[in-house]
C-alpha cells in the first residue's frame, strides 16, 4: 500500500472510530444520565481529566478532596464559574465519598495513594477513573484488578495514548504485518534537566495536611520539590521517569504483543548528574527479554538534544523497517527497501498539555451506559504499570530477575518477591 493510500484509509479508520465512540453522546444525550462526578486530586492532571468530565455535558461535580486546601479552592473556584455549580471541599477523600456518594470517582492523587482511593471508591459503589501508573508496587496492582473485578464497577486507567488517533492507527500498522517480523522494541525519554540545587525541607504550606499526603508512605519532611507537581522523582511517592513516562509506551507495546509479561528483567539505575533534592534516578536503563521478542528502556533526564533523533515514544524493529512511535511527532515508518515512500501520520492532540483524554473519557462514558469494558480496563493499567516496576525491582535487588506472569512473581527469588509490596505505615493497611 502506497503512502496516499495508506493515510486515505487510516484517516477514514480514525473518523470512523471516533463517531463510534462518540455515538452514545449524539442525539440522545439528554435523555442520558448526568452523573455524580467528584474528583481526589486538584492539581494540574486532575484538572485536566475534569475538564474534559464538564465537556462532556455528562457530569455534576458534587465534591472534590485534596489535602491541600491552597490547591483545592481555586479548582472549586475554577468549577463554579465554569458550571455555576459549587463543588463541597473536603480533605479526606473518605468522608467524601461516604458523605456524597458519587457515582463516578476520578483519581489524580500522587502515585502511592492510587490504590487506596482507586479501591475506595469502587467500595463505596462509583466507577472510577484512575490515573496512571495505577500503582507504587506490584501487589497492590493486584488487589486493585481483584478489586475492580469484585466491584462489577466500570474502570477506565488513563493511559490516554490508546484513544489517541495517531497511535491507534500505528497500532494497526503494527498488527497488519507491515513491519515484518518485529524483534526488538526500544523505549525512550531523554530530556534535559542540569544538576539542579538542593532545596531545604521546610514548613508545610499552611492549610496543607502534610501527614495526609504522606499517607501510606514513610512521613518524611515536607519539600518544595515534592509538593506540587514533583512527587514523579521520590521515590517514597512515585517510580521516578520508567513510572511516570514509561508506563505509557509500554502500554502501546503491550497493546501490539499477544504476550502478557516478559520472562526475565535486568535494570539498572543510577544518578550521574543531578545534584537536587530528589532521589529518583537520572539514568536508567533496562531490557525484558519477552517470548518473541527484547524490549529496551531508556531514560536521561539530562544533555537534552535532537541528534540523536526524538527525544520520546519507541522504536519497533522489524525485517521490513523501523516504525518510530512517538507522542507529538505522530508515527513515521522508515522501510528497508529505499525504494519505498517513507509514511508519516500526525497526531490529533487537545489542549492543554497536548492529550487525548477526550476520546478516553467519551469511551468511559459509553461503556458505563452498555455496561462493557473501557479500553484500558484496570488489568490494563495493571499489565503496563507492572513492566515499569519489574525494572524497580530488579534496580533494588541489584540482579536480574525471572518472573512469572502468571502467578505474578518472582521465580526462585524469595528477597525480589519481597519488593513487590512495602511496608505501610501505622494506621493504613495494605490492599490483598
Amino acid at each position: 500500500m502506497d503512502r496516499r493510500n495508506f493515510i486515505k484509509t487510516t484517516s477514514a479508520g480514525i473518523a470512523a472510530s471516533t463517531v463510534f465512540s462518540a455515538m452514545p453522546l449524539m442525539g440522545i444525550a439528554r435523555q442520558q444520565a448526568t452523573y455524580k462526578v467528584a474528583l481526589i486530586g486538584s492539581g494540574w492532571w486532575g484538572m485536566n481529566i475534569l475538564g474534559e468530565a464538564m465537556a462532556s455535558g455528562r457530569s455534576k461535580v458534587v465534591a472534590m478532596a485534596d489535602v491541600d486546601k491552597n490547591q483545592l479552592m481555586p479548582a472549586i473556584e475554577k468549577v463554579e464559574k465554569l458550571t455555576g455549580n459549587k463543588p463541597k471541599p473536603y480533605t479526606n477523600y473518605r468522608e467524601m465519598l461516604r458523605k456524597e456518594k458519587p457515582e463516578i470517582v476520578i483519581v489524580a492523587t500522587p502515585d502511592h495513594w492510587h490504590a487506596l482511593a482507586a479501591i475506595d471508591a469502587l467500595k463505596g459503589g462509583a466507577h472510577v477513573y484512575c490515573e496512571k501508573p495505577i500503582c507504587h508496587t506490584i501487589n497492590e496492582g493486584k488487589a486493585m484488578v481483584k478489586a475492580a473485578a469484585a466491584s462489577g464497577k466500570v474502570v477506565q486507567i488513563g493511559l490516554h495514548r490508546r484513544a489517541s488517533p495517531h497511535n491507534i492507527s500505528a497500532n494497526e500498522f503494527l498488527r497488519s504485518g507491515k513491519l515484518g517480523k518485529i524483534g526488538s522494541v526500544k523505549c525512550f525519554i531523554n530530556y534535559g534537566g542540569g544538576p539542579g540545587q538542593i532545596t531545604p525541607n521546610s514548613e508545610a504550606p499552611e492549610g496543607m495536611d502534610w501527614d495526609m499526603y504522606c499517607g501510606p508512605a514513610q512521613l518524611v519532611p515536607f519539600n518544595k520539590t515534592i509538593h506540587p507537581r514533583g512527587f514523579r522523582q521520590h521515590l517514597n511517592f512515585a517510580n521516578g521517569t520508567i513510572s511516570d513516562w514509561g508506563v505509557h509506551w509500554f502500554d502501546q507495546v503491550l497493546w501490539w504483543t499477544e504476550e502478557k509479561a516478559p520472562k526475565r528483567i535486568y535494570s539498572s539505575t543510577a544518578r550521574r548528574i543531578k545534584e537536587d533534592s530528589t532521589d529518583a534516578a537520572d539514568t536508567q536503563i533496562a531490557v525484558y527479554d519477552f517470548e518473541s521478542f527484547t524490549l529496551h528502556w531508556e531514560n536521561r533526564n539530562y544533555a537534552g538534544n535532537r541528534q540523536e533523533g526524538p527525544d520520546v515514544g519507541c522504536y519497533f524493529y522489524g525485517t521490513e523497517g523501523v516504525l518510530h512511535l512517538g507522542w507529538i511527532d505522530g508515527w513515521t515508518f522508515y522501510p528497508v527497501n529505499k525504494n519505498k515512500e517513507i509514511i508519516h501520520v500526525d497526531p490529533v492532540l487537545h489542549e492543554p498539555d497536548q492529550q487525548n483524554i477526550k476520546e478516553l473519557w467519551t469511551d468511559f462514558l459509553k461503556s458505563i451506559e452498555t455496561k462493557g469494558t473501557t479500553i484500558n480496563p484496570m488489568l490494563n493499567g495493571q499489565l503496563a504499570t507492572n513492566i515499569s516496576l519489574l525494572a524497580m525491582v530488579s534496580a533494588k535487588a541489584g540482579r536480574s530477575i525471572e518472573w512469572d506472569g502468571d502467578k505474578q512473581e518472582v521465580i526462585n527469588d524469595p528477597e525480589a518477591n519481597k519488593l513487590l509490596s512495602r511496608e505501610y505505615r501505622k494506621g493504613y493497611e495494605y490492599p490483598v
